[in-house]
């Protein structure tokens, strides 16, 4: 086991011990949005399937038009009359009109369509009052897409426009990357589940509701969000008995140095190997990494924002890896600071600010381990470099984007 690594080793440690999930599932086309595409989308058919209106009016023969005018109208016999998701098997010949309403299939023959606003949109006969030329208001077959072009590529996101484009395409099922499952376990007597009266002593529980929710942005399947207290066999047997269920298990709680610190013993109870304890930053500092059965348990702290913080800098890289979604992981830019820090730090330190357009500005709350509501209008962790005496106003850091 290495014992108090920096932050980059530790995430070395455990890309290096995962391995990226290969898996696909087919899927209904609704419920695609927000999926890893898992091959290549080449399209089946044109899209419009067929050459048609854009507007109604009436299809004709450019040439029948010539010098149209209002004081010059042109008279043309009316044929026919096609709705959309109609067509008409007439073939249009000079000096004749098919009544067309947009959308429609525009008929053989023709090779023009003129608003009904320049028409006098008679029903037997047409007078035309417009000059015409050659495809004008004329859509042609594949003028959105031609068939066989690659339309998506694996790996991409699937939003809005993909499922319209698909579904344009006659798409109803999709074949995307199997979603990621994890299993999360909040250790420790003193937590209260929500809903239920708070005894003198306890606190409420948060982790279980944040990582889940922020499993879930990501993209994570939750497939298993349970309390426990401080036994280190309910602990370890719960892990054992969810592992086979899940790609990765993770933990709040229990990994510091205190009596009820019970992964120590939980972990080495049920023969999971510790790869590395304690990490070079703080909040915390006491993350601990472990393979067990050659899935990754990532044990982090229970204070509420040191568990987040480190959720970020750390279950997000393993995510990313195992699901080959690198987008799970944390973006980092150069910031300007917008505020002073005057406290010292003799570790690495990261504290919570707000990102925007190359400033970043520090939030007014208090910066405890402890406390969650201070993220409130976060959107980044500013990256402290160890021994840094204070930040200034228009010095220029680190930040990760979360």
């Amino acid at each position: 086991m290495k014992f108090r690594i920096e932050l980059e080793e530790a995430v070395s440690i455990m890309e290096e011990n995962v391995q990226e999930i290969d898996e696909t599932e087919d899927i209904l086309l609704e419920k695609a949005c927000g999926r890893v595409l898992y091959e290549d989308i080449y399209a089946p058919i044109s899209n419009p399937p067929f050459d048609r209106s854009p507007l109604d009016g009436y299809a004709l023969i450019a040439e029948d038009t010539k010098n149209a005018s209002r004081d010059n109208p042109v008279t043309l016999k009316v044929i026919d009359e096609v709705f959309a998701g109609g067509y008409s098997e007439k073939v249009l010949n000079h000096k004749e009109a098919i009544r067309i309403m947009t959308g429609a299939k525009l008929p053989e023959g023709c090779d023009c369509v003129i608003k009904q606003e320049n028409t006098d949109e008679g029903m037997e006969a047409v007078k035309i009052y417009e000059e015409l030329k050659k495809h004008d208001n004329y859509c042609f077959m594949g003028e959105d897409v031609q068939k066989n072009t690659l339309l998506m590529k694996k790996g991409e996101l699937l939003n809005y426009i993909h499922i319209g484009i698909l579904s344009g395409m006659g798409y109803d099922k999709i074949k995307v990357k199997r979603k990621i499952k994890a299993a999360l376990l909040v250790t420790g007597d003193e937590v209260c589940v929500p809903g239920k009266p708070l005894k003198e002593g306890k606190i409420y529980d948060s982790n279980m509701h944040v990582f889940s929710a922020r499993l879930r942005e990501l993209g994570i399947e939750v497939v298993e969000c349970e309390v426990l207290g401080d036994d280190y066999k309910v602990v370890g047997d719960k892990i054992k008995s969810v592992i086979n269920e899940t790609d990765i298990v993770l933990t709040t709680g229990g990994v510091s140095v205190g009596k009820k610190d019970i992964l120590h013993e939980a972990l080495p109870y049920i023969g999971a190997e510790i790869l590395y304890w304690k990490v070079n930053l703080k909040p915390g500092t006491p993350a601990m990494f472990s393979l067990y059965g050659g899935k990754p348990i990532l044990s982090l702290s229970g204070n509420p924002f040191a568990s987040l913080a480190t959720f970020e800098l750390l279950a997000r890289p393993v995510l990313g890896k195992i699901s080959g979604d690198m987008r799970i992981n944390t973006k980092r830019v150069i910031a300007i600071m917008d505020s002073d820090f005057n406290k010292s730090s003799k570790v690495r330190r990261f504290i919570r600010g707000y990102y925007e357009s190359g400033i970043v500005k520090l939030n007014n709350g208090k910066h405890s381990s402890g406390i969650l509501s201070s993220m409130i209008g976060c959107n980044a962790l500013i990256d402290i470099k160890q021994g840094t005496e204070k930040l200034k106003i228009g010095d220029k850091v680190n930040v990760i984007l979360i």
